[in-house]
């Protein structure tokens, strides 16, 4: 069994508390929190477990196999940094870090003690996001061209981060995850309506090496509670609506046909076909990105999100924000990780 420490039990750390006290390889040796009122819950909750306000105790028994940080986004970088120097396996919560700096030094250190560092990037690990990327592999879709995503909700107003810094990790996380590469580009435009100097929303497009395009939509200020990814491919398209449970991926056999040199035909033609509901089982993405973390330190093998994967996604929340201060510049990725 692995010995898990959960840093964080409030809003999600909570969930993940949750989860790794119910796998059966994790033992949930300790939940560490700064609250009182979080840490008496904690207690009543899980009596075998060693609940606390002190991170050094955590880093100090050296039962402690791994910790999962899960507090608030400012404090995952000097956390998780000590946390690996300890040489404990390391998992943070999304973003990674604040910084493309930082996310870097903890991807190297990560490497220099040998031990894992996963983020989480939760929709890596949802059922459909994963059919999703099945069909694209095969070839079902043919050719993909692009993707849009929408994150929005009449939610959680945020003082600390903006509606892309707190929505836009798991978008950008499937966009790279679906197209297998990382956007060289970044463009983002948005607005503060109810706080200054904090977008409420955020229209991004990220641009691919070979010309593929995501365009993602966050906001915390929307008469609707949207959580959908539509890929249009060459011979068919995807949408993944997570808001509909048990039909949440639809296959449409729909698209355009182009002539070829030799056709007959001179105009681009239509094509509209069935469209499939395919039944996929019902599991929790969180308890399967859990379970990936043990996984991953018992087989010691690479996490899909791993540190790679969270430096990833922090260099474009980076390039999308230095956009966002620039009216919506694009600005390169490359120029980005300098």
């Amino acid at each position: 069994m692995t010995a898990v420490a959960v840093v964080g039990a409030g809003h999600w750390g909570k969930n993940l508390v949750r989860n790794f006290a119910r796998l059966p390889d994790a033992d949930l040796a300790y939940v560490c929190d700064l609250d009182p009122d979080i840490r008496g819950r904690m207690a009543a909750l899980y009596p075998a477990t060693r609940i606390t306000g002190s991170f050094a105790e955590v880093l100090a028994d050296d039962t402690v196999d791994a910790v999962v940080i899960a507090t608030a986004a400012p404090s995952h970088f000097p956390l998780a940094r000590r946390a690996l120097a300890a040489g404990r396996h390391t998992f943070v919560e999304k973003p990674l870090t604040l910084g493309v700096g930082d996310a870097a030094e903890l991807e190297r250190l990560a490497a220099d003690v040998d031990r894992k560092l996963m983020v989480g990037h939760l929709m890596e690990y949802h059922g459909a996001v994963n059919y999703m990327k099945e069909l694209m592999d095969g070839g079902e879709i043919g050719d993909p061209l692009y993707l849009y995503l929408q994150r929005v909700n009449l939610g959680v107003v945020r003082t600390d981060e903006n509606a892309w810094w707190s929505l836009a990790p798991h978008d950008i996380s499937i966009a790279c995850y679906l197209f297998g590469a990382d956007p060289v580009r970044v463009s983002a435009s948005g607005h503060a309506y109810l706080q200054q100097g904090i977008e409420d929303v955020v229209f991004a497009s990220l641009t691919f090496p070979d010309g593929r395009m995501a365009h993602i939509h966050v906001s915390w200020l929307d008469p609707h509670k949207i959580r959908k990814v539509t890929l249009v491919g060459s011979s068919k398209m995807l949408v993944l609506d997570d808001m509909q449970a048990g039909e949440q991926v639809r296959i449409y056999d729909k698209g355009a046909v182009v002539p070829g040199v030799d056709s007959f035909h001179e105009a681009i033609t239509l094509r509209v076909g069935d469209i499939r509901i395919p039944k996929l089982p019902a599991a929790e993405p969180l308890q399967a990105e859990c379970q990936h973390f043990l996984d991953s330190i018992r087989d010691d093998r690479q996490p899909r999100s791993d540190g790679a994967d969270g430096l990833r996604v922090v260099k474009v929340l980076q390039a999308g924000a230095d956009s966002l201060r620039q009216g919506g510049v694009p600005v390169d990725l490359q120029e980005e990780a300098t």
